[in-house]
Order: C-alpha cells, then structure tokens, then sequence
C-alpha cells in the first residue's frame, strides 16, 4: 500500500525533530534548552509548510534537518541566548503564502522582515506573546483583516511598517499605549475612519506615514506634540480642515506631505525659518489660498516642492539662489502672478528635473536665461499664462528635456531649428500661441517623441518629410495652423500612432492618401476642413479601432466606401459639407453602434433609415441633401416615391405656376403665395434646428426648465442687464453649481431670431481664450407653450468693460471695481486683438463681428478679456455653403460711435468694418472717452479719431489721458507707450478702409517688446 505525501511529509518532520531533540540533549546536556530550540525548530517548519510550494529565489531551499536551523538562510540566532531565533529575514524573495499562529512561540524574535512578498491572510495576534519584538518590516505583501490588537504587548517595539498591503478597520487605539514606537507605516492600506488624536501620545515618534489609508476627519491638533518627528506623511486621504499651525514649527521635520486631501487654509509667512530642515514640502491638490511665502526660499534643503492644483494668489517666489538641492518645483494650477523671469534664479538649481508653473497668471518676456537651467532638466512646464516673446535659441542647451509644454501663452516667431537637437524629447506642446514661419525638418530627428502638438498657431508651409522618423508617435495635433500641400504619406503611414491624427482647419490639398489604411491603432481621426478631395480611401476599413473619424468640411466626392462596415467601434462620423453622393449605406444602420452621424450638406440621396441612429434625431443631421426621403417623422422629409415611379412623371414647378397665373386663378395663386411664406418660415425654423444640433457635442445640454431653476425664474434680482434682443440672466447650474449668463431672446422683437442664427454660425468650431465661451444652446418653448430661445455662456465675475470705463466707483460704494490700471488697459486691449484677429483668420471661416464695443467686452475675475455678443456677426467661407446673416435692409448694423463710415452707404460688413471700430475701442481704453461724447469733443474736433490724431500731431496727449494713467511712469516712458498704442488706434480708425491697419500687424505690434519700453 503506497504512502501518501502528506503522511511522508509528516514522518519526515517526526524524524528531524528526534533527530534535532537527540542531538540537542547530546550537545547541551539540558532537556529545557532542548525544548526551547524544539520550539523554535517547530514554528520555522510551520512557516515553511505555510508557504506555497513555489519557491522561485530558493530562499527555503536550506531549511532541512541537514544543517542546524540557525545556519538556515534569512535565519539569524542568538549565542547568548542557547541558539534562539532573534531574526527572520526574508525581504524580496517571491514567496507567497500565510503566517502560522506558532510563529507566536518565537519568544527570542526582536526582528521580523517580510518585505516585497506576497503574504495574504491576517496577521496572527499570537504576534502578541513576542514580547522582545523591536522590528517589524511587513510592508508590500498582501495581508488582511484588522491591525492585530495584542501587537500592543510588544512593548519594546520601535519600527512597525505595515505599509501598501490591505489593511482594513480602524487604526487600533492599543496603539496608543506603544510609547517606544519611533516609525509607524500604515500608508495604502484599506482603513477607515479618523486620525486618532491618541498618535500625539507617541512622543518617540520621528516617522508618521498614513498616506492612501482613507482616512478622513481632520489633523488632531494633538499631533503638535511630536516634537521629533522628521518626516509626516497624510497625503490622498480626505482629511479637512486646517493643518495644525503647530505642526509648522516642529523644526526636524525633512518631509511635510499632506497632498491631495481636502484641507485649506495658508501657509505660514515664516514657514522657511521653523522647518529649516525641510526636503520635501508637499501641500498639492488641497484648497490653499494666500500667498506662497517669500520664506521658504529661505529653506535651502528643499528638493522637492509640490504646491499645485490650489488657490494660491499673489506674487510668485522671485528668489530660488539658495535652493541649490532643488529637483522638482510644481507650482501649477494656482493664481500666481509675476514674472517668468523667476526662471532666471534658479540657475544654482543644478538638480533641477522638474519645472511646472502653467496655469497660473505669469507674464512678461521668456526670457533667454531658460538655457541656463539644469542640463538635468527633464520636464519643463510654462503652459496657460500669458508669457510673449519668442523661443530662446538657447532651448537647445537643456539636452535632458523629456517633456516641453509652452502651450496656451502669446509666444511668436519661429520654432527654434535647434529643438531638433533635444534627442530625448517624448512630448511636446506649443499650441495656442502665435507661432509662426514654417515647421523645421531638424524636428525629425527626434526619433522618441510620443506627442506632439502644435495646434492654433500661424505656421504654413509644407509637413516636413523628415517627421516620417517619429517612429513612437502617439498623438500628433498640428490643427487649426496655415499649412498646405498635400498630406504626406510617410507621415499618415506611421504605425504607431494610437491616440490622435489631427491636421483639421489647414489648407491641405490632394486626395487623402491610401497609407492612412496604416493607422491601424488609431481612434481619432480628424482631417476636416481642409481642401481635401478625390474619393475617400477605402483603405480607411483596416483602422478598426477607430471611435472618431471627422472628414467634413473639403471637397471628397463619390461615395461612402462600404469597408467602413468593419469600423465596429466607430461613435463619431462626421462626413458633412463634402460632396459625397449615392445612397446612405444600410451598415450605418445594422452594423455600427454610431452615437453621432453628420453627413449635411452633400448630395446624397433615397430614403433615410429609421432605425439605429437614425431613430435619434438629436444623433444626427442630414441637411443639405436635396433628394434625400423618408425618415423619421421629425425629419419633416418628403415620402419616398414608389420604386417605379419615375422623376419625369413630376411636372415642372414653375410650368404649373404659369397656367395657373396664365388661367387667371387667383385663389390658387394666393394659395401657393400662402404655402411659399409658410414654407419660408419652415426653412427658417429648420435653419435654427440644424445650426442647434450641428453644435459640438461638449455643448450641456440645457432645457427650458433648467434655464427655469437656474435663474430663479428669470428674477429681476438675476437680471445682469438688456440688450436690443434680448435681457441676460446669471444663474447656477444645480447640477455642479457653475455660475452662467443666459442670454434670453426677445423673439418679438424684429431681428431678433436672426441675431440668434448669426450667434449660433459663428460661434461653431471656434474655440479662443479671449473669446466668450458658450456652454449651451436652448430652442424648446416656455410654460405658455411660446417659442423660446436662449444662449448660455461662461459667468464672467467683472462685468463688462463699459462699466469698468466709465462708471463712477467713488458714487458707488456697491459697485465692486475699481479704475483699472495702465497695464491692464493694454492687457485688455491686445486681449480683443488676439480675439478679433483669430475671428478673421484664425479659421477656414473669416467671421465679422459687426459690433465690437466696450459693452460687448466682458472680464473674468482675472481681468483678462473675452469678446462677446455675436448677434450680428457674419460667417464668410470659401469652403463651406455661405452662411450670410447679413439683412437686405438699408439699416446701418451696430452701435452708433463704432460704426464705420462705409457701413452708411452699403449693408455688407467687413472684416474692415471690425478694425475700424477696434480702433475707436482702443482709442476709448487709453482716454477713456466715449466716442459719442460731445463734451469731451468740443473744440471743433468731430470725433474721437480727429481728437486723439490731434493730440498725437501736435504732441499734447497729456490732455487726453487720465493722470491715473501716467502717475507712476516718466516722461520718456510716457510718451513713447501712450503714443505707440494711440498710434494703432489711430490707423486702425482711419476714414478710407483701404488705409487701415490688419488685424495681424496690429496683433504683432501690440505684442512688439520695444513699445512698452
């Protein structure tokens, strides 16, 4: 009868423990010895045996009766003490397994090291009986349950690291009663519940970790107590409240990490005077506010400072000399203002890896002394401020660059050739800025890069052939740029890129090559509103993991390819403005689970499905094909006619027209009058329908009762003012209480209707910091069952730049303003430039405002501005159908002071008509005088443009700018801003449209270095 292995096993151990206790009573002479190191011996074999056979570093492959235990590796024994067990280590060798309740017997044990395993299970309160127990060092298993309660009896232990394992429950109050504790880690574990304020009781403390533990509640001011610790850790939990201002003065402190709770409050002024030792200072994702004090570049230990996503305000450090042990400064996502010379101090920083101060409002030149920072450098962050200027040459020097993001600010000029010498780059970032000149092929030789965009800027040229060496692309945005030629099939044939190909609002032209078949990883795609045509590649099938594709927009032809069956992931197809033709395939319909389809404006033609997205009006928009019928009922399409029925059996429209009127029937002729307006009204209404659904998807979506409940009922306590068209409400949306203004027309009023289609063609597909963004279109009906429609936009806190102009703060204690200052004049007035000048080329659409003015200016609680109002802009497009707002009334269109001459004999309005009445809006910046003003234009002085020209002739501009302006600048300084900024006023204003400044130059000279100086 064969044996079993577990008996086997279990005889084997029978024998090496009569093996071992024989030859312990030969060796020592004394039975207790013998039993001691018996015990011993028995809880090792039991943790053996608790560990799962697979042994991969051999760790236990010594632990067998061949040697004596204590010879055994991780073993360590005591010859004092009779051969006991005083330490297990076993720290990074892959074992995986439990802990047995006979590793209690060990009473010698004073160190226990399991780190980086795999352990699961509790730990055994048996752990209670090793009372010499001083080191315990768990961290990076797997264990579970509660913290053990008799870990108490341990009463000499001084280390206990539990950290990153699943820990759940309470931390135990039995804690408290461990006065030798000096490092307790109970960080990434799965706790609950509060910091007990018995932790203060641990004076011994120098190390405190309870990061990721879940912990929520407050900082008991009890901690205050623990007067050596070195390093404090509560980041990622959900701790509120303030930190205890005690906690700043325990001067040990090397590490000071509270990130990522919910805790505000300010940082100490003195801050780098009482923890004169810190290294790491980390208060980032919590709700700070306040200024970062100047102090702490006083801590000239610091390498790690982490204070971003916040609401930090006031100036920016501009002293870093002292932090030469710097290594990471992440100040993004606050509200600090200042310099970005700042760069220039932290030349000593010669660790420097890490440098984040986007988002914030930094300003000013960016200034060469970048190239002096760490060769070391690995991240450089400056995007979202308002930094101008061009990119330094000396760019070149920071070898170590991985990241560069400058995305978001007003830099111009060329990309430097030199970037192409940063062969470790990974990602860059420089969209939305004013970039110009053509995309350098030295570019290319950054063969890692995984991200790229340039998007929003003003390059052209030709894709270097040479960005075909970017063999790692993940993403690659160069949207929204003046770049022509055609696409470059090396360039749409690189395998890796996954995540975006964006070349959308350029001037590419050609066919879309075949090689985009090779974008097999890809998930979006957007080509659109280019110059594109030819058929669409029916190599598209192969990107099977597409989930967006955006054509629409050029001039493609034929039909939609059937491959496009295989895009099974396919949420986003937008096909529309093209010139595609044939029937709308069934597989949209079958075989795609389409979220949103576009394909107005071709000629494409039969019946509409109704079934699948189809049955969604919202999901998609089929205007602008003429012939196309049936469909859902919402759709208001013709039926569809028999299948036999044949076109020619239509008589000619206006051949009945003729008989009839030839007839002399009148009362069919009025009838056809009646359908015609009625019809007229439908195209209208329908007109409205699709500019509201062809908006982005982004867009919330709003109902009437929404609008209801966010303005209280449309409260005259909520009214923000009125308008020719309408009144503006501000509201909050309960949903995440984002403060909006809704706009509500007036649809009694004549033109209103057509102020709301203007508004909703131009704000379509464009996208500006210093434009309003909408947030909402809503066209349902009101509680009496009347049309209703209303535009919801961004809540801009200061109001409109009329009444920062021209209202009286000192008569108006309630007002909430004050004059605003030289700087944030000029601030404002390059602000509208960058806007008016994106409206007139920034896009494939050149979009006229029609009334730019004080009124329609509106300020964040930045100060920056936002042009808005677009009632009565105009859409002009050489690709698109024309979308022409403008009326066949003689009525002059604008606001009387702003109007230029031409609009008086001719109702077109022109990219000119807005230059000229954003002079009159500069002029009226600087001088703050109404253009409509007769008392300050007296003397003979017919307007302000004659006014300010006057004073620039015979050089007396003192008498027209308010003292506020000039009171803290010199002479020289004076008169060289005030008359260079007067001066583009002036050009821009001029009488003759065909002498006026463009929008570009004015752009380029108003962010002209040498005109502030």
């Amino acid at each position: 009868m064969a044996i079993s292995d577990s008996v086997y096993k279990d005889i084997h151990s029978m024998v090496l423990m009569l093996f071992c206790l024989f030859l312990c009573l030969y060796l020592a002479g004394t039975p207790a010895a013998c039993l001691s190191n018996e015990t011993d011996f028995s809880a090792l074999l039991a943790f053996k045996k608790a560990v799962v056979d697979d042994d991969p570093l051999g760790a236990l492959r010594s632990w067998n009766g061949t040697v004596n235990f204590c010879e055994w590796e991780g073993i360590l024994c005591s010859q004092r003490n009779r051969g006991r067990v005083v330490s297990i280590n076993l720290r990074s060798q892959g074992l995986v397994g439990s802990l047995p309740p006979h590793l209690g017997n060990l009473s010698f044990l004073r160190e226990f090291i399991l780190q980086n395993n795999s352990f699961y299970g509790e730990i055994p309160e048996e752990f209670g009986r090793l009372r010499r127990l001083e080191f315990v060092e768990f961290s990076n298993n797997s264990f579970s349950g509660e913290i053990p309660r008799n870990l108490s009896q341990c009463r000499n232990l001084y280390y206990l690291n539990l950290i990153d394992n699943e820990l759940t429950g309470i931390i135990i109050p039995e804690l408290g009663s461990m006065f030798k504790l000096e490092a307790l880690g109970l960080t990434t574990n799965n706790l609950a519940g509060t910091i007990p304020s018995f932790i203060g009781n641990l004076t011994s403390l120098t190390r405190l970790s309870l990061s990721n533990c879940g912990l929520e509640g407050e900082i008991p001011e009890s901690l205050v107590r623990l007067r050596r610790l070195r390093f404090i850790n509560l980041s990622n939990n959900k701790l509120t409240g303030e930190v205890p201002y005690g906690l700043y003065n325990i001067s040990n402190i090397t590490v000071f990490s509270m990130g990522f709770n919910g805790l505000h409050g300010k940082i100490p002024p003195d801050i780098g005077f009482t923890l004169p030792k810190l290294r790491v200072f980390d208060l980032g994702g919590n709700d700070f506010d306040g200024p970062i004090p100047a102090s702490l570049s006083n801590a000239s230990f610091l390498e790690s400072v982490y204070l971003f996503f916040n609401n930090f305000t006031g100036q920016m450090i501009k002293d870093f000399h002292r932090l030469s042990a710097l290594e990471e400064l992440l100040l993004q996502y606050n509200s600090l203002e200042g310099d970005i010379n700042l760069i220039a101090s932290l030349k000593n920083s010669t660790n420097l890896v890490s440098l984040d101060v986007s988002s914030n409002l930094l300003r000013g030149l960016l200034p060469d002394s970048i190239a002096n920072l760490s060769s070391q450098l690995s991240q450089l962050y400056i995007g979202q401020n308002q930094i101008h200027g061009t990119i330094p040459e000396g760019i070149e020097n920071l070898i170590g660059l991985t990241v560069l993001d400058f995305h978001d600010n007003s830099l111009q000029g060329p990309i430097p050739w030199g970037l192409g010498k940063l062969r470790q780059l990974q990602e860059i970032n420089m969209g939305a800025n004013i970039l110009t000149n053509e995309i350098p092929s030295s570019l290319g030789n950054l063969t890692l890069l995984n991200r790229m965009s340039l998007k929003e800027n003003f390059l052209y040229g030709e894709i270097p052939q040479s960005l075909s060496n970017w063999k790692n692309l993940l993403s690659l945005d160069l949207s929204s740029n003046n770049l022509n030629g055609s696409i470059p099939r090396d360039v749409i044939s690189l395998l890796s890129i996954s995540i975006l190909f964006n070349l959308s609002h350029n001037a590419f032209t050609g066919p879309i090559p075949v090689e985009v078949g090779s974008l097999i990883n890809l998930k979006e795609l957007d080509l659109s509103h280019n110059r594109l045509s030819g058929p669409i590649p029916t190599t598209l099938s192969r990107c099977v993991v597409l989930e967006r594709l955006h054509l629409e927009g050029n001039s493609l032809a034929g039909e939609i390819p059937a491959g496009f069956s295989a895009l099974k992931g396919l949420q986003e197809l937008d096909l529309s403005q093209n010139n595609l033709s044939g029937s709308i395939p069934s597989f949209l319909v079958n075989e795609l689970n389409l979220i949103s389809l576009n394909l107005s404006f071709n000629r494409l033609q039969g019946e509409v499905p109704t079934k699948g997205v189809f049955k969604n009006e919202s999901a998609i928009s089929l205007e602008g094909n003429a012939n196309l019928c049936g469909g859902i009922a919402l759709l208001e399409l013709p039926p569809c006619p028999p299948t036999n029925f044949k076109k020619k059996h239509f008589p000619n429209l206006w051949k009945i027209l003729i008989s009839v009127l030839g007839a002399g029937s009148i009362c069919l002729t009025l009838s056809i009058c009646i359908y015609i307006l009625v019809y007229r009204r439908r195209i209208k209404l329908k007109e409205a329908q699709y500019l509201v659904s062809s908006l982005p998807e982004s867009f919330l979506r709003l109902s009437y009762a929404d609008l209801v409940k966010a303005t209280d009922g449309f409260s005259e306590a909520n009214l923000l003012g009125s308008g020719r068209f309408g009144s503006v409400y501000k509201g909050t949306l309960d949903e995440n209480q984002v403060s909006v203004a809704v706009k509500v027309l007036n649809l009694e009023t004549k033109g209103a209707s057509k102020s709301f289609i203007s508004e909703c063609n131009a704000i379509k597909g464009i996208r500006h910091r210093n434009l309003l963004q909408i947030l909402s279109v809503c066209q349902s009906t009101d509680a009496q069952g009347n049309d209703f429609k209303a535009l919801v936009y961004e809540f801009m806190a200061n109001g409109s730049l009329d009444k920062w102009l021209h209202h009286d703060y000192a008569k108006d204690e309630n007002a909430g303003g004050e004059n605003l200052s030289i700087a944030q004049r000029l601030n404002i007035a390059i602000d509208v430039a960058n806007a008016v000048e994106y409206l007139h080329n920034g896009t494939d659409s050149i979009i006229v405002h029609g009334d730019l003015k004080p009124g329609n200016i509106l300020l964040d609680h930045h100060l920056t501005a936002h042009v808005g109002d677009f009632g009565l802009a105009k859409v002009i497009s050489n690709i698109c159908p024309p979308n022409d707002t403008s009326t066949n009334s003689s009525a002059i269109k604008g606001t009387i002071g702003y109007i230029p001459p031409e609009y008086g004999m001719t109702s077109d309005i022109s990219t000119q008509g807005d230059i000229y009445s954003y002079g009159i809006l500069l002029l009226e910046i600087i001088t703050r005088i109404r253009p409509t003003d007769d008392a300050a234009l007296s003397g003979g002085r017919s307007s302000l443009h004659d006014l300010v020209s006057h004073a620039l002739q015979s050089q007396e501009i003192d008498q027209i700018i308010p003292r506020e302006h000039t009171i803290h600048m010199n002479s020289m300084n004076k008169n060289v801003c005030m008359s260079s900024i007067l001066e583009i006023g002036v050009a821009c204003s001029k009488e003759s449209s065909k002498h006026r400044m463009q929008m570009n130059d004015v752009v380029r000279k108003l962010h002209a270095p040498d005109i502030y100086h």
